[in-house]
């Protein structure tokens, strides 16, 4: 079953004419995600790796029945991106774009949050369901089906911590990079509440890192009421306060922000948190 993209994604790339854009697209379409339309105001009539281009998100969901989206938009504009995506009618927001203004995003994710539609990122990888369907720039080949939920702030340490548990024979349900953004669309605990109701996830993978109170918040729901196996590993243990490292919200800011923070609140839910990324497997083969 998996949560939020398979089989029956259909999925439109918004940028689909840029060099990110074409680059993705095509290698979502040979992983076998079903790519049924591409956005480019103005291009609209083209076609990209067998994929038909047109000029807005409406036309595009009217003519194939799109009920995801991908935004590979510049910067600049990619908020109205997301806010006309919204407007479409798909279900599904996956922004991978990178570098989007604060106060774009705040007025973006408000509106996407009235339209009722779900958002994943920006700044972040997208999500896969292994053998069905691949929304972003994951590596597809480091995954494999099987019945661990993943959620991760980070890019890099996702495919890391993938490659293990998929060496430990530790196939995945759905894995889902949510963005190191200050503002992002779906948050950990979000997301564990889809993990809860999915029969076919019997345990999940929390990938962490310093900054904000996801964690904490995520920390207190597994302990009052989601019922399955979590292992978590928290990056920038040695990070200094007031220094940003790597993502925008990946800044202590305070006391809430920091590593041990949030392993305490983990630990005290009774989580298991690895110290290294490949312990993940580990931790996690010794619980199922």
């Amino acid at each position: 079953m998996a949560i939020l993209v398979g089989k029956e994604t259909r999925l439109v790339v918004q940028g689909i004419t840029g060099r990110d854009g074409s680059f993705h697209a095509k290698l979502m379409k040979e992983y076998g995600t079903n790519v049924v339309a591409g956005v480019t105001p103005g291009k609209g009539g083209m076609n990209v790796e067998g994929i038909p281009v047109f000029n807005t998100m409406k036309e595009a969901v009217e003519e194939t029945k799109a009920n995801t989206s991908v935004i590979f938009v510049p910067a600049p504009y990619a908020a109205d991106a997301i806010i006309e995506a919204a407007d479409s009618g798909v279900k599904l927001i996956v922004a991978i774009t990178e570098g989007i203004p604060v106060h774009d995003m705040v007025k973006a994710k408000k509106y996407v949050v009235e339209k009722g539609v779900r958002l994943i990122g920006p700044n972040c990888p997208g999500l896969i369901t292994p053998d069905e369907a691949k929304v972003g720039i994951l590596p597809g080949h480091i995954f494999k089906r099987g019945r661990v939920g993943v959620i991760s702030r980070s890019g890099t340490l996702t495919y890391e911590i993938v490659s293990h548990l998929t060496a430990y024979g530790l196939g995945q349900s759905t894995a889902i990079g949510i963005g190191g953004d200050p503002i992002i669309g779906s948050r950990f605990i979000d997301l564990l509440r889809l993990f809860k109701e999915d029969d076919e996830t019997e345990a999940v993978v929390l990938i962490g890192e310093i900054g904000g109170t996801d964690e904490q918040d995520a920390a207190k729901y597994i302990k009052e009421s989601f019922g399955k196996p979590v292992v978590a590993f928290i990056a920038g243990r040695t990070a200094p306060r007031e220094k940003r490292m790597g993502h925008a919200g990946a800044i202590i800011q305070g006391s809430e922000g920091t590593a041990e923070e949030k392993i305490k609140a983990f630990e005290d839910a009774g989580v298991k948190v690895a110290a290294e990324p490949e312990e993940v497997a580990k931790l996690l083969k010794d619980i199922l």
